[in-house]
């Protein structure tokens, strides 16, 4: 069982939307919050009987034995979107653009290549299904080309097709995130291209958290009818999920001084982060699931979970788990089960075994004290 043993590095800034200060511990016993467990994997028994399994062997070649893992030797990952059913999802590598279906027991099967300048930030970042992907089959990308940020429409068969351009890049600040927000739009997390200037200017795309149509259109029921923008003042994003509260969205952002994580309701007005790090633990993609919401770490190599309360607040303190068991996590979707698919990003930056880089599904952390309700 893998347990969450330290918190992030950096302490935790405390908007005043925190319900508690922040108390630094340098350990945790396992029992002491809740731990994720990989499916397929055997739980401890009971005390008093014979300890489980050891973990499973080291992988040799592309084979990993690890029966969380579900594909390897990709190149590093930049996004993933579960698909229906549970047992295979989209993946998007980030600097060779290409679009896989992976699944438990099968080979990767490249569905779309698109072209990507991965340079400041940017390359395929963000992966997201279709409202309606049951009826029509589409998956939507945030992917930074040599002129642009984009959106871009995936069709079986079909070149990908843009559907949103004109998104500002810049030297940095091209990095971008996308989901469904379970009607019929897309949110769009857009980086700032470098420029905390246009971050703030809600006539230019950049630095935005957007709402649109499947066609790239604004939504028609947005806050101004006329406008994608429903929020401000995004430097470099690293996921985008949503909350299951009020209709809400969670984002994650990687700012300059600090690591943040917004949350964004449409019609509402715009606050403070609900969550900052003084550190830079690397905050990538999330996913919400199970009453948990888990926030993958690049750079600290682990999960962040943290149990959401009313009103955008946190109950207990967020517990940071698989530490140092896959490497350096980029990319986060919840599935239809309830299972949580996770990417790396090993090869850039990280220490990469032979299978590098993995996606892999897990379950969710569920009871224990922290984040009690």
């Amino acid at each position: 069982m893998l347990a969450a043993v330290a918190l992030v590095s950096g302490c935790a800034d405390f908007p005043e939307q925190h319900t508690q200060e922040w108390r630094e511990q340098p350990s945790l016993r396992p029992q002491a919050g809740p731990e994720p467990r990989i499916e397929g994997q055997e739980q401890p028994p009971p005390s008093g009987h014979p300890p489980a399994s050891p973990r499973p062997d080291q992988p040799e070649g592309c084979s990993d034995p690890d029966p969380a893992v579900i594909a390897t030797c990709l190149d590093p990952v930049g996004a993933v979107a579960a698909l229906p059913g549970g047992n295979a999802a989209l993946v998007g590598e980030r600097d060779t653009g290409r679009v896989l279906r992976v699944s438990d027991g099968g080979q990767p099967e490249e569905i779309a290549r698109i072209q990507v300048d991965p340079t400041g930030g940017g390359g395929l970042t963000g992966l997201a299904l279709s409202p309606s992907y049951a009826e029509d089959g589409l998956a939507y990308a945030y992917v930074t080309t040599p002129t642009d940020n984009r959106v871009v429409r995936i069709a079986p068969g079909d070149s990908p097709d843009p559907i949103l351009t004109g998104i500002p890049r810049g030297p940095s600040g091209n990095a971008g995130a996308i989901t469904a927000d379970g009607s019929n739009s897309l949110i769009v997390a857009t980086g700032n291209a470098g420029s905390a200037e246009q971050a703030a200017d809600r006539s230019v795309l950049a630095g935005k958290v957007l709402r649109i149509d499947p066609f790239g259109d604004p939504a028609a029921d947005n806050p101004d009818p006329t406008s994608p923008v429903i929020s401000t003042g995004l430097s470099s994003p690293g996921g985008v999920c949503a909350s299951n509260r009020d209709g809400g969205f969670w984002v994650t952002d990687r700012k300059a001084q600090r690591e943040v994580l917004h949350r964004v309701v449409p019609g509402q007005q715009e606050q403070g982060p609900a969550w900052s790090w003084n550190g830079h633990p690397g905050v990538s993609g999330c996913a919400a699931a199970g009453g948990t919401l888990i926030v993958a770490l690049t750079e600290e190599a682990a999960v962040y979970t943290m149990r959401p309360g009313p009103q955008g607040t946190f109950t207990g303190e967020p517990q940071p788990a698989m530490e140092d068991t896959y490497g350096r996590f980029s990319a986060a979707a919840s599935g239809p089960n309830g299972l949580v698919w996770l990417g790396t990003s090993n090869k850039t930056g990280g220490e990469p075994v032979s299978s590098d880089d993995r996606v892999i599904r897990i379950e969710p952390p569920s009871g224990g004290t922290a984040g009690k309700e």
